[in-house]
């Protein structure tokens, strides 16, 4: 697998995954490289779900190998919530602070204790071969107000467990190291290592 196509236009993202893939000697293109993709709509009721359905689409449009992942954020003292929303928690049209702040107000009187949380990816890979998922986790809390302006999305509120800076302070090379989506891709590196 020489080239795959993230099923994504997020910048963030993309760049986040591509310094995560480059040591995989694997080119990724992005739905950038494919004007004629459209934006595919996240309606499934579970992250995997989500993951799956833009991957085959871009898939099924380019011919080529797609990856594709969808995050969200569980927080233990609202249920689970945003979960499958996180990224349209406060809106469809929202911006991450938006999101933050929702959170953040949702959140306000809860104890320090309390405010537990994980986030969870799930990317998926559709290819010729078939369809492959892998899940990473990233356990941690969220913090009373937003430190550090790294990162993107939740990272400034969202402190993974053993460390003092949140995603948004730390190093981008420990959080590409630690995160969620880190840890999904490398078990997606040992699949291929597997395979090979």
């Amino acid at each position: 697998m020489e080239t795959i196509v993230l099923a994504s236009r997020n910048r963030d993202k993309i760049k986040e995954l591509r310094s995560t893939l480059a040591p995989l000697g694997i080119t990724l293109k992005s739905s950038y490289d494919f004007p004629e993709l459209e934006e595919v709509v996240e309606d499934r009721p579970t992250l995997k779900g989500n993951a799956l359905k833009k991957a085959r689409y871009v898939h099924g449009q380019t011919g080529l190998p797609a990856l594709s992942d969808d995050t969200g954020l569980e927080v233990e003292a609202l249920g689970g919530r945003p979960g499958v929303y996180s990224a349209r928690y406060a809106g469809t049209s929202a911006t991450y602070q938006d999101n933050v702040d929702k959170l953040l107000e949702e959140l306000s009187g809860v104890e320090d204790k309390n405010r537990k949380a994980q986030f969870r990816t799930v990317v998926a890979l559709v290819s010729e071969e078939g369809v492959q998922t892998f899940e990473g986790v990233c356990r941690g809390e969220i913090v009373t107000g937003q430190r550090g302006d790294g990162g993107f999305g939740y990272d400034p509120v969202f402190r993974p467990s053993g460390y003092e800076q949140t995603f948004g302070e730390l190093d981008a090379g420990i959080k590409n190291e630690i995160s969620h989506r880190a840890k999904a891709i490398a078990r997606f590196y040992d699949w291929l290592e597997r395979r090979a």
